[in-house]
């Protein structure tokens, strides 16, 4: 038997597909663990030897949804249900 050509003819079954977490094809379907992520586990997988993987996955690389106000609203004060002061001319 051929460690080369031969052997990659045999190759036909997938071991990873999507995770639901990160969405990369890299839940390993027997172990049932995301190779990205670390999904299930609470925590994201991340190490410090891999500066570049974490600032693709770090705040500010997605929507935002939440974060994107949270400097303004933090400027202010925190402040809710007021109405801004009438300015006048001087």
């Amino acid at each position: 038997m051929t460690k080369g050509t031969t052997s990659f003819g045999k190759r036909h079954n997938k071991t990873h597909t999507l995770c639901r977490r990160c969405g990369k094809s890299s839940y390993h379907i027997q172990k049932k663990t995301c190779s990205a992520c670390a999904y299930p586990a609470a925590k994201s997988r991340s190490y410090n030897w891999g500066e570049k993987a974490k600032r693709r996955k770090t705040t500010g690389t997605g929507r935002m949804r939440h974060m994107k106000s949270m400097t303004r609203r933090f400027k202010n004060g925190f402040r809710e249900g007021t109405q801004a002061k009438k300015q006048t001319k001087n």
